[in-house]
């Protein structure tokens, strides 16, 4: 990415709408965008931060658009540089047109994720908060936007600065000693980096910690429906849902294949699976389903582990409890409106009683599935949540590094080691915040973006 251009995006998603956002960024876009604007006052040399009413035209002099003109001057702009918005009307044909002027009067069209990357070259957002931009606008529930919110204002940011600086007076502490060979570090010195780095490591425990919480809101949880034939899966999925999804008939063996469907569950984005009745069967198409579900198990972040409670506990029962054993799973008797004739073997957590007639035990089973799967507590104003794999495999580093660095201070290896591991845990912290990521994880990170952002 050339950081000199001008680019040029829309900011809104392509689509008939009221408005539509063409942004342009880089040195110059203010003479450029100026040259096809046409303001309904007198205003020539607009202020930054202010709206004007207009025209934008061709090199013909024809009108494209009635449209709303901001600028904002650098460094108070997203990017950090100088920004030109224009708020035209939204509909493919009009944006393509503005988009073309510009494009051929010298601007350059976006990347995906130029303009966050260019906020981040130029210090406006440290890397960590631009990955947190993308998860804003991706959000499934109010949850994820909640973290990603945070993670955007800077509190993880912040908590990992204080770590650095920490880290940083202590390779400063052992950098001055190391120009004294023939002294040793002062015991109180030893005892006060000890604690400082047990700390850090602590803080950084709980943000590895973390990450299944930040993970289940941000990217969502898939949830599979198992048990044997007419066991009420397809009835469950469908009073989740609120909706006639599934068939359900008292015919067996109705879902030969999985059903997928999106909800969110006490505000965590859910996949919810709908799968195969598991049993033994001669049925070639239902034989393949069944082993298709019993490869969902593994990878299913919960399962939903349904049995009749009007019937007894069956051989098909037992098989597929015994398939969940060192999964996460909870236990759901069905047909709770019933007389109940199920006896279960002894498990290390009450099932629940549920009737998707009558509603029964719905609202607790909802209340379960979130409790099964977050840890901690979301509210919590001072909990850091990381959300994203590449941070949670940094702070394992960083933490791999300090334990190195207070085993080697155990056994009194010299203060250039001891310099290496604390460098090593700085770099790691680095990679989050993006001050030592090299250029080719950078453009990965930002190729995701969207054009425009």
């Amino acid at each position: 990415m050339n950081s000199q251009d001008i680019i040029i995006a829309p900011a809104t998603p392509p689509g008939e709408g009221g408005v539509a956002i063409i942004r342009l960024s880089g040195k110059g876009c203010l003479d450029l965008a100026l040259d096809y604007f046409r303001a309904s006052g007198s205003q020539t040399s607009p202020n930054s931060h202010v709206f004007y009413h207009g025209f934008i035209f061709d090199d013909s002099g024809s009108d494209v658009d009635e449209i709303m003109f901001v600028y904002m001057a650098s460094p108070r702009s997203f990017t950090a540089e100088d920004v030109v918005e224009i708020h035209c009307h939204g509909g493919h044909q009009t944006v393509s047109k503005i988009l073309q002027i510009f494009i051929s009067a010298g601007a350059r069209l976006a990347q995906p994720g130029e303009f966050s990357y260019r906020a981040f070259l130029n210090g406006r957002l440290d890397l960590s908060q631009a990955e947190a931009i993308a998860d804003l606008i991706h959000a499934r529930s109010d949850k994820a936007r909640t973290l990603a919110l945070s993670q955007l204002e800077g509190r993880l940011s912040q908590s990992l600065y204080k770590l650095k600086e920490q880290l940083k007076d202590i390779l400063a502490l052992i950098e001055a000693w190391l120009d004294f060979p023939e002294e040793e570090l002062p015991q109180e010195n030893i005892i006060q980096i000890r604690q400082q780095v047990e700390s850090s490591i602590v803080q950084l425990q709980e943000m590895v910690s973390s990450y299944n919480t930040g993970r289940f809101y941000t990217e969502g949880v898939s949830l599979l429906i198992l048990g044997k034939p007419n066991v009420g899966k397809s009835s469950l999925m469908n009073s989740l849902l609120g909706e006639e999804r599934a068939i359900v008939t008292e015919i067996e063996g109705t879902t030969r294949d999985f059903l997928e469907e999106g909800l969110v569950i006490n505000g965590l984005p859910v996949r919810l699976i709908d799968s195969a009745g598991v049993r033994d069967t001669l049925d070639p198409i239902e034989k393949e389903g069944v082993n298709r579900t019993l490869g969902k198990i593994k990878s299913s972040d919960l399962i939903l582990l349904l049995f009749d409670g009007s019937q007894g506990f069956s051989s098909e029962d037992k098989a597929a409890l015994d398939r969940c054993v060192h999964t996460n799973f909870l236990v759901l008797l069905t047909k709770a409106d019933l007389p109940q004739r199920c006896i279960l073997p002894d498990l290390p957590f009450e099932p629940l009683a549920i009737s998707t007639k009558t509603g029964q035990g719905l609202d607790l089973l909802r209340k379960s599935i979130h409790g099964a799967l977050i840890e901690a507590d979301i509210q919590q104003e001072d909990s850091i949540f990381i959300t994203n794999q590449r941070h949670q495999q940094a702070a394992i580093s960083t933490t791999i590094s300090l334990r190195r660095f207070l085993d080697a201070l155990d056994q009194s290896f010299s203060l250039e080691f001891l310099a290496v591991d604390i460098r090593e845990a700085l770099n790691s912290l680095g990679q989050i915040t993006g001050e030592t990521t090299n250029d080719d994880i950078l453009e990965s990170i930002f190729s995701r973006f969207c054009i425009g952002k």
